[in-house]
């Protein structure tokens, strides 16, 4: 055994993962009305209830039965919401009344049941999802004849065709299936006795849905399913426990999809095909240049088709190409399917030889190729549109045929040979194909056909022909005109589908370009609105989530605010990531339809959409434009998002070593100068009556140096607190820069009096324009970081000169130096160089400095000491022009 034998499966685990805080489902299923579902249903519900468990029936249909509404007695049962359609009151499950109860287990009958119009959902199995999604555990019922992927079945089957259906992959995704059953026999006994529906009512269904043919029908089928539901709970149960097994190979089944009236039975077959061996599938239709040329009916059965594929669990691809078997083969190829579903079609629209499904089998090699009959079977034909351009074509087809004689007539007359003449009408076929397509091209060559033949053949304006040539000449040319026609028309179809990819990639591409290009949220969404507004034609707009919750963010034309349909949903788009409100079965009353904008990081927003044409919906074509545009909007989103959210993670980190910075400060710069006032004046306390004078100077010394030192600590915080509020404002003044230099060394003699400090400033130093006591602070904390880290004994250097500009000045030392690439670092909050370290100091003294000078205009930076000893500051300060004095008086 391997040793991927022994580990449990991934996907399994992940299905298992993925059920986590979602409710349970468990489905009583039958083969049809009145085999005792919702009485099971009620019986496993007080089961529960005795067990503890928290039991409310949202909606139960008694049908007037006597023992099941006895069985409804002792449930808390959820007041009806009473709707009014059509000037008829009709009692629905109040869906927001359930969620807001929120109980552990929720009764909620006939899962297919349809809504009444301005209800949340179209179907009761989206409340139930909605249900599920809160965490809510639900019991329901169902018939066999309800689910989607039987429908064609049991229409086949009863003669009935069933209208309200449930997706398979809700009931494939029940956590529990109890499957009621009951003999045909038996039932129809409780149908004659009235325990199923009225006396008439019965013996009309005895008649039809209840032969006893088709309940055994039915009851196979349930049988059948509940038998493959159990299977596959088996094989989950065993890959998700590494449980040793005959595991199966991976098939893939592949249905192809075109206009034909029974797409949509295909695409049941092939998922019952799939789930019978347990395979994924995937529903492909192929985009030939052929593809311009269907109708607005073969189109709809196309994308119906795909939406039940998708309905289903499917996956939907289309493709392009030239010929569908090429296409189909290479997609089948690339995705390893092992099956082929096709139907039997006749020879027409897609090959012009073989049919489809002949030309898969010849080259299929090792998939297989299923061919579901029933293709060809009479099916009540929908009415093709009529041509939009009605009769212009066949028009142009007729002028076009004229033209070709009168330059025939020219050519005739000329005395050039007959067969150049056919040339003129070919030109007109060609043409006629070209601009007005297949139809009227056949059109240009019949007419041409006999044009030709009754104006220059002999005998001339005669259908009758005499020369064998001409016949034959006649006859090629109408071969040739068709062929050509057809080709011509084949090319134009060709080009037309080109230019509407074209058109689609174009529009992708500018979107693309246009949100590439913004670098804010706002522009982004700017640019979203704007774009999917032009390119349909609508309205459009972007909610996203802020403090008030979900609202407006963008919107084009402007909009303020959602009625409170379309508001709700909005919301339920957002908490459930799919798409609601107009056209769709969730919310169809809405006035806007909304699209999820998600990433795999989660939900971004929602896009609405409202097309300018009251209650129209976008067109499938559309949708999945939308949907395109959608996916791009929220990578496009979450680009910005990411962006911030590294800015404000760098701002956090930031935020977070200033702190440990000002932590660590505070704990040693602030204790160590407490520690030694402590000592000190402890010492005075304990020991002044015996402490000679001296010993009591020091101590008081030392006292006033840690308080000036611990002041001066403050000070720096103080100012750096201003500087970062920028409340550090200077009261610049004209000022005498040797003053200020010497008032800033007096200040700092203390600290220097085991160093050499020597002033150099020029004698023709003007009067400087600044603050005069933040310059000396500037001045004082430069002489403070020299004496720090200079040698005892070593010089510290202060000069200053002026130049045209600006006044130079410099503040060097003859200690250890910087390293250059922390010469920019050491300006920064709290930074201390490491080599440093040993020293005292907050790391704020240069980070001031900077502050201060740069308030003044000026600039501060490192650079290396003199001959690369020690370290530099140097400083640029605006010259400002000298204050004119006044003159003396004579």
């Amino acid at each position: 055994m391997t040793e991927s034998e022994t580990r449990p499966s991934p996907d399994a685990l992940l299905a298992e993962a993925a059920r986590e805080g979602r409710g349970r489902l468990k489905i009583f299923l039958g083969a049809a009305p009145g085999v005792g579902k919702t009485f099971a249903m009620l019986e496993a519900a007080h089961e529960r209830q005795r067990e503890g468990l928290d039991v409310v029936a949202g909606i139960v249909e008694t049908h007037g039965r006597e023992e099941t509404e006895a069985l409804l007695a002792g449930l808390e049962v959820v007041p009806f919401r009473r709707v009014v359609y059509r000037e008829r009151d009709f009692a629905e499950m109040d869906l927001d009344a359930l969620l807001e109860r929120r109980p552990k287990l929720a009764l909620v009958d006939e899962l297919a049941h349809t809504n009444v119009p301005g209800s949340r959902h179209v179907k009761r199995w989206q409340d139930v999802e909605e249900l599920l999604f809160a965490g809510i555990d639900v019991y329901t019922t169902i018939n066999i004849q309800h689910l989607e992927g039987l429908n064609d079945v049991v229409e086949q089957i009863s003669g009935v065709k069933v209208r309200e259906t449930v997706p398979d992959a809700l009931f494939a995704a029940a956590d529990e299936i109890e499957l009621i059953d009951l003999p045909p026999e038996d039932l129809i006994k409780r149908l004659n006795e009235g325990k199923v529906y009225l006396p008439e009512q019965a013996r009309r269904a005895v008649h039809h849905f209840f032969s006893p043919g088709t309940l055994t029908a039915l009851r196979e089928m349930a049988l059948r399913h509940a038998a493959e539901r159990v299977d596959r709970q088996m094989v989950d149960f065993m890959r998700a426990h590494a449980i040793a097994g005959p595991w199966p190979a991976r098939e893939r089944v592949l249905v192809c999809i075109d206009e034909r009236e029974d797409a949509a039975r295909l695409v049941r077959v092939s998922k019952r095909a799939a789930d019978r061996r347990g395979a994924s599938w995937m529903a492909v239709t192929v985009e030939t240049p052929h593809a311009y040329a269907l109708s607005e009916a073969e189109k709809d059965r196309i994308d119906e088709a795909m939406r039940i594929a998708a309905r289903l669990g499917g996956e939907t691809v289309t493709l392009h190409g030239d010929d569908v078997v090429d296409a189909v083969l290479a997609c089948a190829r690339e995705r390893n399917v092992t099956q082929i579903v096709v139907g039997r079609t006749r020879r027409g629209r897609w090959s012009l030889g073989k049919a489809v499904p002949d030309r898969l089998i010849a080259r299929a090699g090792q998939i297989n190729v299923l061919v579901v009959g029933g293709g060809d079977a009479p099916t009540p034909k929908p009415e093709k549109p009529r041509d939009k351009q009605g009769v212009l074509p066949l028009l142009f087809a007729v002028v076009a045929t004229a033209i070709a004689s009168g330059l025939g007539v020219a050519i005739d007359s000329s005395g050039l040979p007959i067969a150049n003449i056919s040339l003129a009408y070919l030109m007109a076929v060609l043409v006629t194909a070209m601009r007005a397509g297949l139809k009227p091209a056949i059109l240009a060559s019949v007419l041409g056909f006999f044009a030709f033949n009754f104006l220059f053949t002999e005998p001339r304006f005669s259908f009758a022909i005499t020369d064998t040539q001409n016949i034959l000449t006649v006859v090629f040319f109408l071969v040739v005109a068709v062929i050509v026609s057809n080709m011509a028309a084949r090319l134009r179809d060709q080009i037309k589908t080109t230019q509407e990819n074209a058109r689609r990639t174009s529009n992708l591409y500018e979107f693309g370009r246009k949100i590439s290009a913004a670098a804010t949220l706002d522009d982004v969404l700017w640019a979203v609105v704007h774009h999917v507004a032009t390119t349909i034609h609508a309205k459009s707009l972007v909610l996203m989530p802020g403090e008030q919750g979900l609202g407006i963010s963008a919107g084009y034309p402007p909009e303020d605010e959602l009625d409170e349909k379309s508001a709700a949903a909005a919301a339920w788009t957002w908490t459930h990531g799919k798409i609601a409100g107009r056209g769709s079965t969730t919310l169809p009353a809405a006035d806007w339809l909304f699209i999820p904008i998600s990433t795999a990081r989660g939900p971004m927003g929602v896009l609405g959409v409202q097309m300018t044409d009251g209650g129209a919906v976008p067109t499938p074509d559309q949708m999945r434009l939308l949907e395109t545009l959608a996916d791009q909007a929220a990578v496009a989103i979450e680009r910005t998002t990411l962006v911030t959210d590294i800015e404000a993670a760098k701002v956090a980190t930031e935020r977070e070593r200033l702190r440990a910075a000002l932590l660590s400060s505070l704990s040693h710069d602030l204790r160590t100068p407490l520690v030694s006032i402590l000592g000190a004046s402890s010492s005075l306390v304990s020991y002044g009556d015996v402490l000679d004078p001296v010993n009591r100077g020091d101590l008081a010394q030392t006292i006033q140096d840690e308080a000036e030192r611990l002041n001066r600590f403050v000070q720096n915080l103080l100012d750096m607190t201003r500087l970062g509020a920028g409340a550090l404002q200077p009261r610049a003044d004209w000022a005498d820069l040797h003053d200020i230099v010497r008032a800033a060394v007096q200040r700092a003699g203390r600290l220097a009096e085991f160093h050499t400090v020597r002033i150099d400033i020029a004698a023709e130093m003007p009067l400087v324009w600044v603050d005069a006591v933040l310059m000396e602070q500037v001045f004082f904390n430069l002489i403070d970081n020299a004496c720090k880290y200079a040698p005892r004994g070593t010089t510290i250097k202060l000069w200053a000169h002026p130049t045209a500009t600006h006044i130079a000045i410099e503040v060097v030392d003859q200690g250890p130096g910087i390293p250059p690439e922390d010469w920019e670092k050491v300006f920064e909050m709290f930074y201390r160089v490491k080599q440093t370290d040993s020293q005292s100091g907050t790391g704020l003294g240069l980070a001031i400095c900077r502050g201060i000078v740069e308030a003044h205009g000026g600039t501060i930076r490192i650079a290396a000491g003199m001959n690369g000893v020690g370290t530099a500051v140097v400083i640029r300060l605006p010259l400002s022009p000298a204050p004119t004095l006044p003159e003396a008086a004579p």
